[in-house]
C-alpha cells in the first residue's frame, strides 16, 4: 500500500512539472466532445477525451499488473 501511494505521489509530481507542455495537447478539444455555448452559459462534456484517457489508464494498469 505504501509503495502504491509513493508511486501515485511521484506520478502527480511529474504531471505537475510537465503541465506547461501537457496543456498544449488537444485533449478536451477532440471530435466528439460536446460543447454548448449560449450567452452567459457554457456546457462542456468531453466524452471522447474521457474515453481516450480511460483507455490509456487501463493499458497502463494492465502493464503494471504483470
Amino acid at each position: 500500500m505504501q509503495r502504491t501511494l509513493l508511486i501515485i505521489g511521484i506520478l502527480l509530481i511529474l504531471v505537475a512539472l510537465a503541465w506547461p507542455w501537457l496543456k498544449h495537447l488537444p485533449l478536451g478539444r477532440l471530435p466528439g466532445d460536446i460543447v454548448i455555448e449560449r450567452p452567459g452559459y457554457t456546457f462542456f462534456f468531453p466524452i471522447t477525451t474521457m474515453i481516450l484517457v480511460s483507455l490509456v489508464l487501463s493499458l497502463i494498469a494492465m502493464f503494471f499488473r504483470r
